[in-house]
C-alpha cells in the first residue's frame, strides 16, 4: 500500500474521488460538492487557517487504486483547554481493512503529534460542527446536506484503533402531514400572546450585515457556557450567510427579539441534497441549471434544522418553541416539504432534546463524536 500526503493538484482530486470509489454501489451516499470539500481545506476560504493548519492523505493499494483518505488538523484558538492539547481528525474514509485504516490514522495522529497534541477528536471538521462532524453509528438513510455519512464498518475501525466515545449526537425527526403537534401550537401561541414586547423577524438577505451581527450575538451568549467554546467572529457569520444564499428560503431563518434586543433564532435550510445526489459532487453550469429548475418545482421536500440559540436570560421564555412554529408553518404553507429533521443535538443538551420531544419528533440518525487519548 501507497501512503501519500496530497501536495499537488492531481493528489488533491484523487482525495475527493476516493469517496465516490468507496460509495460506488452505496444507494443511500450523497457525494458532497467537491467545491464545499475544497473550500475547507482552501486558506482564502476557510477563515480557520487565520489561527490553525490542516493536512490530507490518500492511500493506494498494490495495484494504484484508491482505498483510503484521511484529513487532521490543529485550530490553536481552541487546542489548549483544561491541560489537554486538542487535534482533529476527519473525510476519514477506508476499504473494510484494519491495516489500512491504520495506516491512514498512524499518519495523521502523527502529524498532530509533531505539534504537541494530546488528545485527538474525530472525525470532526476544520470548521463548525454543522457539517461533517461525527461518525453515523444509526440510521444508514440518505443524509441531509452537511450531515456525516459513512460506512457501518467504520466504527469498527476507529475503536479497534483506540477511539472511545466523547459524545452522541443525536438527530430526531417527524413529518407534518399531520401538521404540528396541538399542544406545541398552543405552547407557541400562548408565549406571542403573553409577551407583546416580543418581535419575529424573518431573514432577509438584503440586510445580511445586521442578522449577521445579531447571530453573532446571540450565538456566542448561548454556547458560552459549553466546553472549549470560542466565540464567532461576525466575519465568519456573513461568510456562512453568503455561502447558504443561493439555497436559503428566508421564511426558515427566523429571529426573535425581546424589547428590541437580540433574544433566540432558528435557521432551517432545505435538503438540497435531494437535489444533488443527481450531481455526483459536480457543481458545472449544466448542474447549477439544474439546480435551478429543480429547486422552482419544488423538488425538495425536506428541510433540515441546522442550529437554533437562545440568550441565557431568554431561555426560559419559550422562544425556541415560537420561532420553530413560525417555520414550520411557513413551510406547510409555501412549500411542498413533509419531513422535517432536527439535527444534530449533543447528548448533554437536555433542553433542546425536550423541544423535539415536545414536537413529537422520533429518533432517526445517530453520530458519535470520538476522542483518543494519546498518553
Amino acid at each position: 500500500m501507497q501512503l501519500i500526503e496530497v501536495k499537488n493538484r492531481s493528489e488533491e482530486l484523487a482525495f475527493l474521488d476516493v469517496a465516490r470509489e468507496l460509495y460506488k454501489n452505496d444507494p443511500e451516499w450523497v457525494c458532497p460538492l467537491d467545491t464545499d470539500i475544497e473550500a475547507v481545506f482552501n486558506p482564502e476560504k476557510n477563515t480557520y487557517y487565520q489561527h490553525g493548519e490542516a493536512t490530507r492523505w490518500i492511500l493506494k493499494n498494490s495495484s494504484g487504486k484508491l482505498i483510503g483518505r484521511v484529513a487532521a488538523f490543529i485550530n490553536e484558538k481552541k487546542a489548549n483547554y483544561n491541560n489537554k492539547r486538542i487535534g482533529g481528525i476527519g473525510f476519514f474514509e477506508s476499504i473494510n481493512d484494519e491495516t489500512a485504516s491504520k495506516m491512514l490514522l498512524d499518519a495523521a495522529i502523527d502529524w498532530l503529534k509533531e505539534r504537541k497534541v494530546t488528545t485527538v477528536d474525530g472525525p470532526i471538521n476544520f470548521g463548525e460542527n454543522d457539517q461533517y462532524w461525527g461518525l453515523l453509528v444509526e440510521g444508514f438513510t440518505q443524509p441531509s446536506y452537511g450531515m456525516a455519512y459513512n460506512h457501518p464498518y467504520y466504527k469498527q475501525l476507529l475503536e479497534s484503533y483506540g477511539f472511545q466515545k466523547k459524545m452522541e449526537q443525536i438527530t430526531n425527526e417527524f413529518t407534518l402531514e399531520n401538521g404540528l403537534s396541538p399542544r406545541f401550537v398552543k405552547i407557541a401561541e400562548y408565549v406571542m400572546q403573553r409577551r407583546p414586547n416580543l418581535e419575529i423577524r424573518e431573514f432577509k438577505p438584503a440586510l445580511i450585515d445586521g442578522f449577521a451581527e445579531d447571530f453573532m450575538n446571540i450565538y456566542n451568549s448561548a454556547w458560552a457556557e459549553f466546553e472549549n467554546f470560542t466565540p464567532i467572529k461576525k466575519e465568519y457569520v456573513i461568510e456562512t450567510f453568503r455561502k447558504i444564499k443561493p439555497i436559503v428560503d428566508p421564511g426558515l431563518v427566523q429571529f426573535a427579539y425581546v424589547d428590541g434586543e437580540p433574544a433566540a433564532f432558528v435557521m432551517c435550510l432545505p435538503d438540497v441534497n435531494q437535489i444533488f445526489k443527481k450531481f455526483n459532487g459536480k457543481l458545472n453550469l449544466w448542474n447549477k441549471l439544474r439546480f435551478v429548475w429543480l429547486k422552482k418545482t419544488k423538488y425538495i421536500t425536506r428541510v433540515r434544522v441546522v442550529v437554533m440559540g437562545s440568550k441565557p436570560k431568554f431561555q426560559n421564555m419559550g422562544l425556541e418553541s415560537v420561532l420553530t412554529y413560525c417555520c414550520f408553518k411557513h413551510t406547510i404553507t409555501n412549500t411542498n416539504v413533509n419531513e422535517i429533521e432536527l439535527s444534530w443535538v449533543g447528548d448533554f443538551n437536555e433542553k433542546m432534546l425536550a423541544i423535539h420531544r415536545g414536537l413529537g419528533a422520533k429518533p432517526s440518525k445517530k453520530h458519535i463524536t470520538y476522542r483518543l487519548e494519546l498518553n
